[in-house]
């Protein structure tokens, strides 16, 4: 099984730069199943639920989110009926939505699951992650032996220790929320395949994705800014991942997919996509 993660869109920029550099990976690579993070692909911040649609349109499976899940209301309103969004699953079980899910590949099954962090979330909280986890693979290993976390959390240490506790039980554990991407990608004891943070997929001359000066002035004045587009030196990360017929890492790769200037094709990515879109 091979698996591409695509890492944290943010904004406009993200978008683009996934619709483009995601047809020539798939050119490249033998990619039998795509996982994309967009916690942050409307508006930097969040997931609208027309972004979520043309997401998928482009050629992922699954969407995974993290603590920006319900900041969209379309998105909230309407998450039983998009089951390829994954919230966090160590919410309160009223929450809307799934937080992990099995996917068919081929006469294969796959799982996907996303876990919330503890560490510096002050909007939303979720369960303990650790306690969580060996709870949430017992079951997903009844149905399949590839088992993929997206753990959105924001400390180093936090997810380090998460690593620790995963290896050998999964196929690999993929940090994010951090929005930088790391030099660790490496196999655990037991075929655990983990990275600290897989990155960002949108403009790497920035602050996280976000326009530099008005994150410049939010520290100096002290007063939150609205989040602004940057469009600087776009690229699409992640990892590829390559597992064997148990579910073990052979493999992480991590990916950076340096794009053409985005300045002349903002307009290329929509604000919206037509009702009744899939």
């Amino acid at each position: 099984m091979k698996i591409l993660y695509i890492a944290e869109l943010v904004g406009k920029a993200g978008v683009y730069a996934y619709k483009k550099g995601l047809p020539l990976l798939k050119q490249q690579r033998d990619i039998d199943f795509v996982i994309t993070c967009a916690d942050g692909a409307t508006g930097g911040n969040g997931l609208g639920r027309n972004h979520a649609a043309y997401i998928r349109k482009l050629g992922t499976q699954v969407i995974t989110t993290g603590e920006c899940c319900f900041y969209k209301k379309d998105l909230v309103e309407n998450f039983e009926k998009i089951p390829y969004v994954l919230r966090p699953e160590n919410l309160n079980p009223a929450a809307p939505g799934f937080g992990s899910r099995i996917f068919k590949v081929g006469e294969h099954k796959i799982a996907v699951a996303v876990l919330l962090g503890q560490n510096g979330f002050t909007r939303l909280h979720g369960d303990n992650p650790y306690s969580a986890l060996p709870v949430l693979l017992e079951r997903l290993r009844q149905e399949t032996p590839y088992i993929i976390v997206d753990f959105h959390a924001g400390a180093t240490a936090e997810k380090q220790t998460f690593f620790a506790l995963a290896a050998g039980h999964c196929s690999a554990v993929i940090g994010s929320h951090n929005r930088v991407q790391t030099a660790d990608a490496r196999i655990l004891a037991g075929g655990t395949a983990v990275i600290t943070d897989a990155g960002r997929t949108g403009s790497t001359d920035s602050v996280g994705g976000n326009d530099r000066a008005s994150r410049i002035q939010e520290y100096i004045s002290g007063i939150p800014e609205w989040t602004r587009d940057a469009w600087d030196k776009c690229e699409l990360q992640g990892v590829f991942i390559n597992l064997n017929s148990q579910g073990k890492a052979l493999s992480i790769e991590r990916i950076r997919q340096a794009l053409p200037d985005a300045a002349v094709e903002k307009r290329d990515i929509p604000e919206a996509v037509p009702e009744g879109a899939p």
